[in-house]
């Protein structure tokens, strides 16, 4: 199925995100520092400038509590009174997620530092103050303003002043997430290691719908999975601090205050530690989560795996094995499946040749989806990420199943048509069509739908293509539509099916393609790599049949 929806981009936050980050390649142009060097301090000051638009927010409410109603007004002003002398208690704001500012922190005070003091002391000074009255926040900022000049230093924080208080957390997410891609690309970060765009993150969570419960990322970056896991909850109406208890490890200790910070200015906590997953297991996850969201780097090389061998086996890190191939990518399945309870539910990226690897990575699938826990698959095009084109997969796997009519089947989705066009390099997801494809799933499991996100058009869609409407009138269609295989674009198969197809999970095997529709470019590459390696199958059989018969007739002529 194609969908292919209009550009609507942003144009006001992509210019501001461009300016801003002319701003900081400026600051490294002028300062001869690293990528490295300088990108968690320019972070560090876009973190400042939103903590203070929250903190600000909230410091207007405590001064202007509600006006006390008629009945009891006097116990109304009382507790006006008391509200208004909690401007300055760190507790009044930490209640409501909100970084507490005294007001040599502030973001205005900085700002009309003179040019001519010490501009990056009293920004370390501002951030020891800020450690001093929010502890969760110790070591998270950084501390190394000195090393730049108060010029450039003053450009910056001038620059960055030109964010709006008044923008939504969401565009602060984008921007957030265009410099981290930036930084990526100009530190030549490739391969798996990348930061995960919004639209497939939230596919994700829409798909595990992770309304309450501890929530696990053993590779979690910037800590996006954990925002977009909240803002669900939030746009759901609860309150995600209070629904939600959040688990990260992150190899590099730069990333682990890179997600700290995002999760600071979204008004989170979480659990995150420093650590490398494939040995070390801060959460004592095995069995515990509820919910499991990831994006690994991909094909992983290297790996100790003499350090594994005590976490395999049943009820362990590991329980299928290890793969024989130097290949991390069915280590993670494995982490991301053994953390689950037995209700739990994971989502999480994956490369493309995991779907259908050979030999022990094979037979390692083959166990997994004999567990009942595989649920959906779903294929996702090229150019849906910042800094790689590559296309990928997301699995979908959920230990509830388990008992219900779903056991023995797999739900195939093909995504891979169904995006919109950012620019000539870059893809997303509108939210019409995350929704449309969260409802598939949805009417596959027999939920409720939702249509919190892509509402009317989204509902539309839906009806469109599984009540028989064609959309223009969908009053008068079926406002309940069910679940049926879609000729490319969804389809279930049986475990029968799946292993006929050599326990492959590759959507593009089961899915096939509408009437109409060509076969894309990625298509027929796939199509093109497994003739090649039937056809290598049958040459290497061919070789050994002429050995064996070669032997034979030289033991007939030897007779």
């Amino acid at each position: 199925m194609q969908w292919i929806a209009p550009s609507e981009k942003d144009t006001a936050t992509n210019t501001l995100e461009k300016r801003l980050w002319e701003a900081a390649d400026q600051l490294r142009a002028n300062s001869g520092l690293t990528a490295a060097q300088y990108s968690s301090p320019v972070l560090g000051l876009i973190f400042l400038r939103f903590a203070e638009a929250r903190f600000a927010k909230r410091r207007h409410e405590l001064e202007n509590p509600p006006s006390p109603a008629k009945a009891g007004e006097g116990r109304g002003e009382g507790k006006s009174r008391r509200t208004s002398s909690r401007i300055d208690e760190p507790s009044a704001y930490h209640a409501e997620g909100v970084v507490y500012l005294t007001p040599n922190a502030r973001y205005d005070h900085l700002l009309n530092l003179p040019e001519g003091g010490n501009i990056g002391k009293e920004i370390n000074d501002a951030i020891t103050d800020i450690e001093k009255h929010n502890s969760h926040l110790a070591g998270v900022l950084p501390h190394t303003y000195q090393i730049f000049n108060s010029t450039l230093l003053k450009q910056l924080l001038k620059k960055v002043s030109e964010i709006p208080e008044t923008l939504e957390y969401d565009a602060f997410g984008r921007i957030y997430e265009y410099f981290l891609g930036e930084f990526a690309r100009t530190e030549g970060q490739k391969g798996g290691e990348f930061f995960t765009p919004s639209s497939i993150v939230r596919l994700i969570v829409q798909i595990l719908e992770p309304y309450h419960g501890r929530v696990l990322d053993p590779a979690c970056g910037s800590g996006g999975m954990f925002v977009q896991s909240a803002r669900f909850v939030h746009e759901h109406r609860k309150n995600p601090s209070a629904e939600l208890s959040l688990h990260g490890q992150e190899r590099v200790g730069a990333t682990v205050a890179l997600s700290r910070m995002n999760l600071a200015v979204h008004g989170l906590e979480g659990n995150i530690r420093e650590a490398n997953s494939y040995y070390e297991d801060e959460h004592d996850s095995t069995g515990n989560f509820d919910f499991v969201l990831a994006n690994p780097p991909f094909n992983v090389n290297a790996v100790d795996k003499d350090r594994l061998k005590d976490a395999v086996g049943k009820n362990r890190r590991y329980p299928f094995g290890l793969p024989r191939t130097d290949n991390g990518n069915y280590l993670w399945i494995q982490l991301f499946y053994s953390a689950l309870n037995k209700k739990g539910r994971a989502g999480f990226v994956m490369a493309n040749s995991a779907s259908d690897a050979r030999a022990s990575e094979q037979e390692i699938r083959k166990q997994l989806i004999e567990s009942h826990a595989v649920d959906v698959m779903v294929a996702v095009g090229p150019n849906m990420f910042y800094t790689v084109i590559l296309p990928c997969t997301l699995w979908f796997l959920d230990n509830s199943k388990c008992g219900t009519a779903r056991a023995d089947k797999v739900l195939f989705i093909d995504a891979r048509h169904i995006y919109r066009q950012i620019d000539r390099a870059h893809r997303d997801w509108t939210d019409a069509q995350i929704g449309f494809l969260a409802n598939i799933v949805r009417l596959y499991r027999g939920e409720n739908l939702d249509f919190t996100l892509g509402s009317d058009e989204a509902k539309t869609k839906l009806i469109e293509v599984f009540s028989g409407s064609n959309g223009s009138n969908p009053k008068s269609a079926i406002q309940n539509p069910k679940y049926k295989d879609v000729l490319g674009l969804c389809k279930v198969a049986s475990l029968e099916e799946i292993e006929a197809q050599g326990w492959s999970l590759n959507p593009g095997r089961y899915v096939g393609v509408a009437p109409g529709e060509s076969v894309s470019d990625e298509d027929f590459k796939e199509q093109l790599e497994e003739l090649n390696e039937e056809l290598e199958k049958l040459n290497a059989h061919a070789r050994e049949l002429e050995q064996t018969i070669a032997q034979n007739v030289a033991v007939i002529l030897e007779g």
